[in-house]
């Protein structure tokens, strides 16, 4: 028995290693196959066992950016000589990912160079005596894979007929099947608006996690129809939810898809949840604050699943918009180079964005603007109150005064306020570039040669975008929640912060909490930050929260 995996290592995983058991399980050597790259991922040896293909990338590339499909013939001696390979798809600007062999000879894999992540069948064999391009399967103007951000999962799996089960789409994405010879995809009517990135199958089962805004997150099983059964109920079993009840369906928010027109007249995509609660109603003459959410990443996406911090204040009277800013995933190549060296400033504009048209269309209040993210997103909410308060330009406050009215330009004018949002929450977030390139881990140490631009030539940028140095009068109020153990955005990002906000006596409070790492997991860590920062809302916003302790703010 060969076993193919990849060695990881405290730096980039620079080899491929086989294991070899000459009997089953009782003498085992480990050789090495393939080396010189920074990064590999999905190993597949062909059926018949003589080949090889995997995919693989160099810093400072992102698998998303650009990686390579290689394959070559397994033999006694290592692969690692370029002449040993066939560069079958991939460069510095197409991305390949997760070889499947379909038989001996051919393998199925995903690639974005049309634009989009689609499915293509490649032919090894063909190289190099007469070279035949890579077949796409199904194109489409849909995503069928997302950014590689963990090793292990196959955003596609083989069924026992020779078709394809995919998840595919852009907002709401759907479980279907492929027909690779004909092109043909059926997709199934399942309860659920939310898949996971992973698929696996045995026979006509599939297994994959998939959710929606009221059904949490779930390990389901698709039986998928024989060929020929036109029917588009697929037989399903839920074999594991995450919870075990989830809270009556008027307590939680109706996530409503919203495309915008962001600054530069690209569409902006977000989910828009507005406040609910059938035991209490706002006053007829109140608009609700709103919080804009941005996601972590930033090369990501969220999807409308059951969330129920969302709920927590959503049933309070919050409404919240999150945010798919342009660098996100899920809506094709073009929409996440829009971050490429922007980091900072498209995404800031397009969080603004989001709020402004909320408040302009008369849904929230625009004097009670809030926006909150975590990690990478808390680089976003706090650059959108310090570096890029004016992203969007002078007239960005009185877009949201005049949408208020009369009596809301006063409110504007007597708070003092120079930028859109009154209030800022902050989860672990980067508030210096700097410190953060030469302390993150591997994978993404080089990430930032993308978004912002390399060190040292651009350091003039990171000094420019960081939070850090950019505290002003016109920064909001902020709250910064931080892990003690965090080891990729640590302690010293959020004290900096703090730090600039206490020297310009800008109201702040900042919770950093024992044990806990980039993401909180004990839930008494959740329920204290959760209860902070309706608190923090509450003073800036003109509202008392029941039965929550006030948070102590320093400053002011």
């Amino acid at each position: 028995m060969r076993l193919a995996g990849v060695r990881l290592a405290g730096l980039a995983a620079r080899s491929w290693r086989c294991r070899w058991t000459a009997r089953p399980w009782t003498t085992r050597t480990v050789r090495v196959l393939v080396s010189g790259s920074d990064f590999y991922a999905f190993p597949a040896p062909s059926p018949d066992g003589t080949r090889l293909a995997w995919i693989c990338w160099d810093h400072p590339r992102m698998p998303w950016d650009g990686t390579e499909l290689r394959v070559a013939a397994l033999g006694d001696g290592p692969l690692s000589e370029v002449n040993q390979q066939q560069l079958l798809m991939g460069g510095e600007a197409e991305s390949v990912l997760a070889p499947v062999w379909r038989d001996d000879r051919s393998l199925y894999v995903i690639s974005d160079r049309s634009g989009w992540w689609n499915l293509y069948l490649a032919d090894p064999l063909a190289f190099p005596r007469a070279p035949l391009p890579p077949i796409a399967l199904c194109p489409r103007e849909e995503e069928f894979a997302e950014p590689l951000w963990q090793l292990g999962r196959y955003p596609y799996a083989v069924l026992d007929d020779g078709r394809i089960a995919v998840v595919h789409g852009q907002d709401q994405p759907r479980l279907g099947v492929l027909d690779p010879g004909t092109g043909q995809l059926f997709d199934f009517d399942l309860p659920y608006q939310v898949f996971g990135s992973g698929l696996s199958a045995s026979g006509r089962s599939v297994v994959t996690i998939a959710g929606g805004p009221a059904v949490p997150l779930s390990v389901i099983k698709a039986e998928i129809p024989a060929p020929g059964q036109r029917r588009q109920a697929a037989e399903v079993h839920e074999l594991r939810r995450t919870l075990d009840s989830v809270p009556d369906a008027g307590y939680l928010p109706v996530p409503r898809k919203a495309c915008l027109t962001g600054a530069s007249g690209s569409v902006v995509h977000a989910l828009v949840y507005p406040p609910a609660n059938p035991a209490g109603r706002a006053p007829d003459d109140e608009l609700p604050p709103y919080v804009v959410w941005v996601h972590g990443g930033p090369t990501s996406q969220v999807g409308p699943r059951l969330d129920l911090e969302k709920a927590f204040f959503t049933s309070r009277g919050i409404g919240i918009i999150d945010v798919n800013y342009g660098g996100s995933s899920g809506y094709g190549r073009a929409y996440r180079e829009r971050l490429r060296g922007q980091w900072g400033i498209v995404d800031v504009a397009d969080v603004m964005t989001a709020a402004l048209a909320l408040a302009e269309a008369g849904e929230a209040d625009g004097n009670r603007l809030g926006i909150r993210g975590g990690s990478a997103g808390g680089w976003t909410a706090l650059a959108a109150v310090t570096s890029g308060i004016g992203v969007l330009g002078p007239d960005a406050l009185d877009r949201v005064a005049g949408e208020a009215g009369e009596a809301g330009s006063d409110a504007v004018e007597g708070t003092g306020r120079k930028g859109v949002f009154a209030a800022a929450a902050s989860y672990f977030g980067v508030s210096d570039l700097r410190g953060f390139a030469a302390q993150t881990h591997d994978f993404e140490s080089r990430y930032l040669d993308g978004l912002i631009g390399p060190l040292p030539e651009c350091e003039s940028l990171y000094a420019e975008r960081a939070p850090v140095g950019h505290v002003n009068d016109a920064t909001c109020p902020v709250l910064l929640l931080q892990g003690l153990d965090d080891p990729i955005v640590p302690p010293a990002q959020s004290e900096s912060i703090a730090a600039d906000l206490a020297a310009h006596g800008i109201r702040y409070a900042y919770l950093a909490f024992a044990g806990e790492s980039h993401g909180f997991r004990k839930a008494e860590t959740i329920i204290a930050s959760l209860e902070a920062e309706i608190s923090f809302y509450g003073q800036i916003m003109g509202f008392t929260p029941p039965g929550v302790p006030p948070l102590p703010l320093t400053g002011g």
